[in-house]
């Protein structure tokens, strides 16, 4: 048995079955080039009958010209060198012709054959690579396209760092610094996706800005952006506020009511504050994100939306999931991708830009053009910690520019030496406050009123073109125009 399986091994027939068998195309040639053996893959590739190409030359058959058509001389065949110097030679990039008279793409090894020490001939395996081309081809593509995407993040980045760089910014985030650029590259990472970010940071750090810039930025763009702020919810009123009611589902629900998620659908939602959520909401709120179904209060009847999330927190909700105050689930789906805002005392160097987008703002709005910012000015809000942050100085800037003194410079009223944790002045101190020379919100509105009415009165309540309110107050018809609304000024005043 062991001698008639060695025979097997080298059975001729045998040897001629892998061949017939096998996937690539093969054939042999003497030395002559004429064609000695083909087996069944080169004949189907080719389109031949392995008649048709036995004893026939090999190169002047289906090997006579390159891809373009151009003659290929015999003489420069590297499956006939391998006859004339013995070496073995691979070829990735020539075409075969079949009978039809087309061409297919190749890949071939042209092996020489010896006989009791002789030069007898070669042995050509190829396969037809024309798949293999088109994979590389589509793959090619796929790259350029996202190089091209690619360039285009790199193109809008450098606009974005240019637009922030000047007065108003983008989406008035204004501002340069490291951390200011850092926050803006990962607004443009995840906008255009579908993925939650949560946004961190103290209060009046922009969080809404950079929610909004989100939302601009993403493919949801044309949508609306619903805000909720979570912090001024009632406990008891959460459910209604987030997925809606029906008339009668508790008292005072008078009529049918659409909730924030269904007013954003396909758009965005921008959960302000989100860790002010009660627990007891919080599990009804996991469902909508991960699914997007909801129930309105008081109905039997699922919904389902298509929302973007948008979360923002001034606290550590890490520490909160440990304290048992917010779902640890929860917090793991909102901290997809997480975009942290840096206090302003840890980028001072933002504060030039800001300080002079606020005095612009505040000097047109209330009829200051002469107010400037001096490096003195400068010096003294560096020096300040800024506990309220962004928001604490455009309200420190806009009590500057109403006691500006008559030649433009302003009057910062910073405490010298007060650090963030110091207790800001209480509000009902009217004493103190006065004492400090603060003006409460009321009172900045009610000048504002007052300033805004005796323009009207001057102008005899001619609101636009020459000598009217708007150009004595340095503003847009249309902008005066919306601020007597929002006033409600009449002539009765």
């Amino acid at each position: 048995m062991a001698d008639d399986h060695a025979d097997n091994r080298f059975d001729p027939r045998l040897t001629e079955l892998i061949l017939e068998a096998a996937g690539e195309g093969v054939y042999g040639l003497d030395c002559d080039g004429m064609t000695t053996f083909v087996n069944p893959a080169a004949s189907s590739m080719l389109g031949f009958d392995d008649n048709e190409l036995v004893g026939q030359p090999m190169h002047s058959v289906l090997h006579h010209s390159h891809a373009d058509g151009s003659h290929y001389p015999r003489e420069e065949c590297p499956i006939y060198a391998a006859f004339r110097d013995g070496q073995v030679h691979t070829v990735t990039d020539e075409v075969f012709w079949r009978r039809d008279g087309s061409s297919f793409p190749v890949e071939y090894t042209s092996t020489p054959i010896h006989r009791d020490g002789e030069l007898s001939g070669a042995v050509v395996v190829f396969r037809d690579i024309t798949a293999r081309q088109r994979a590389e081809r589509d793959l090619r593509a796929a790259l350029d396209e996202v190089q091209k995407l690619k360039d285009r993040l790199v193109a809008e980045n450098e606009y974005l760092q240019e637009e922030i760089s000047t007065e108003h910014g983008f989406h008035e985030i204004v501002g340069d610094s490291a951390p200011i650029l850092r926050a803006l590259q990962a607004v443009q990472v995840v906008a255009p996706t579908d993925a939650t970010a949560l946004i961190t940071g103290e209060t009046g750090t922009g969080k809404e800005l950079i929610a909004r810039a989100v939302h601009d930025l993403s493919e949801r763009r044309d949508k609306p952006l619903i805000k909720v702020n979570c912090a001024s919810i009632p406990r008891e009123l959460f459910e209604s506020e987030f997925f809606g009611h029906v008339r009668g589902a508790f008292t005072g629900a008078i009529r049918d009511r659409i909730g924030r998620f269904e007013l954003a659908d396909r758009g965005s939602i921008f959960l302000d504050e989100v860790g002010e959520i009660p627990l007891e909401m919080q599990s009804k709120l996991l469902r909508v994100l991960q699914d997007g179904n909801f129930e309105r209060v008081g109905e039997a009847r699922t919904r389902s939306v298509d929302v973007r999330v948008i979360a923002a927190t001034n606290r550590d909700l890490a520490a909160e999931v440990a304290a048992g105050r917010f779902r640890e689930d929860l917090y793991y789906r909102l901290n997809v991708f997480p975009i942290p805002l840096a206090p302003l005392r840890n980028r001072l160097g933002d504060i030039p830009a800001l300080a002079a987008h606020f005095i612009e703002s505040a000097r047109v709005r209330l009829n200051r053009p002469g107010v400037r910012l001096t490096n003195a000015n400068v010096a003294t809000m560096k020096a300040y910690e800024w506990p309220g942050n962004v928001r604490e100085l455009q309200n420190c800037i806009e009590r500057a520019v109403i006691r500006a003194a008559p030649s433009g410079s302003l009057d910062l009223d910073l405490p010298d030496g007060v650090s963030s944790r110091a207790a800001p002045v209480a509000s009902g101190d009217s004493a103190a406050a006065t004492a400090a020379g603060i003006l409460s919100d009321a009172e900045m509105r009610g000048l504002e009123r007052a300033n805004t009415l005796a323009a009207l009165e001057a102008a005899g309540w001619k609101v636009s073109g020459a000598g009217g309110a708007a150009e004595l107050l340095d503003m847009r018809p249309t902008t005066l125009a919306s601020r007597i609304k929002k006033l409600g000024l009449s002539r009765a005043d």
